[in-house]
This record gives C-alpha cells, sequence and structure tokens, in this order.
C-alpha cells in the first residue's frame, strides 16, 4: 500500500491553494498529539477510549491522503472495538513509523 494518495493531496493543493503548507503543518501537529494519546490511551485498559483514539487518527490521515497510516489506525480501532487489548504497542510503533514516512514525504511536496 502506497504511503501517500497523491489523488488526494492534488486535490486538497487545489481546493486549499496557498494554505496547503498549514494544512500539511496541522495535520502533522495533530498527528504528533494523537500518537501521544495513543500511547498514553494503550497503557490503560479502557479499550473504548483507545478504538475512539485510534478512529479518529484514522479518519485524519485518510483525509489528507494517507492510506497505508489510515489503515494501520484501522486495525488498531478493530483490536480495541473487539477488546484485544494485548501488545498495542506493536501496533503503535508500526503506526509511528508509518507517520514518519508520510512526514517526510508530506514535508518534501512542492
Amino acid at each position: 500500500m502506497e504511503h501517500l494518495d497523491y489523488d488526494t493531496l492534488n486535490t486538497l493543493k487545489q481546493v486549499m491553494e496557498d494554505d496547503f503548507a498549514l494544512l500539511i503543518d496541522t495535520f502533522v501537529q495533530d498527528s504528533t498529539d494523537r500518537i501521544s494519546t495513543l500511547r498514553e490511551v494503550i497503557q490503560g485498559t479502557d479499550a473504548d477510549l483507545i478504538r475512539r483514539a485510534a478512529h479518529s487518527f484514522k479518519g485524519s490521515s485518510s483525509n489528507i491522503g494517507a492510506p497505508h497510516l489510515s489503515s494501520l489506525c484501522a486495525a488498531l480501532e478493530k483490536k480495541a472495538l473487539e477488546k484485544r487489548l494485548e501488545a498495542l504497542d506493536v501496533d503503535l510503533d508500526s503506526i509511528e513509523r508509518e507517520f514518519a514516512q508520510v512526514m517526510v514525504l508530506l514535508r518534501s511536496l512542492p
């Protein structure tokens, strides 16, 4: 699966025009915060809190055109929904690695 959906990004760039860079900056900051939140909530046992945090990150990743990141968040969301809370740190590590890739690629967009 691709790190970025360039069709989505091109559409966003056309719609946002001069504010596209701000959109990217906002996504990066927001995602950093979401990862911190996920890191905190997976230490607990509140499956619904974990599910909601993963769901929210899934949506923002999809909206910005990061399908693999969105897919990883969906997998974490599904685990929480099914109350399978073991080894979520491994899932979050994968999310963090993918986010790092996405961030580099987003920052390199013209």
